[in-house]
């Protein structure tokens, strides 16, 4: 179990910078289209630094199905995070619930024989 806390660093990491570079530019929405989408591609830039050795490492570990899922759900806590205090949204209470239901289908993939990659 220990060899998997390196990726979840790795891709919680990247995510964060994947979720400024596709969410952040909501801030500013007058800011013209030409220079967010440079900026998204700067800010992704650092994504895939963190991202492409997680998955590398995480493989060694986990198959790829498991690493897609730990993607998933560590996209959805950033996300939560960084829609509540960055762009000031509300968290509701279906949306828990639809986070709960992926938990719910990540323990179903976890729950297999382990990966012997």
């Amino acid at each position: 179990m220990s060899r998997i806390w390196a990726p979840i660093l790795l891709l919680t990491i990247s995510n964060v910078f994947m979720t400024f570079a596709w969410y952040g530019h909501l801030k500013f929405k007058s800011s013209p289209l030409w220079i967010v989408i440079l900026a998204s591609w700067g800010i992704a830039f650092f994504e895939y630094c963190f991202q492409v050795p997680a998955n590398r490492h995480g493989h060694k570990t986990l198959t790829a199905a498991q690493l897609k899922t730990l993607q998933e759900i560590i996209t959805l806590v950033v996300f939560s995070v960084f829609s509540i205090f960055y762009l000031k949204e509300e968290f509701r209470w279906n949306y828990a619930v639809g986070f709960v239901l992926i938990v719910a289908a990540a323990f179903l993939i976890f729950s297999g024989k382990p990966s012997s990659t």
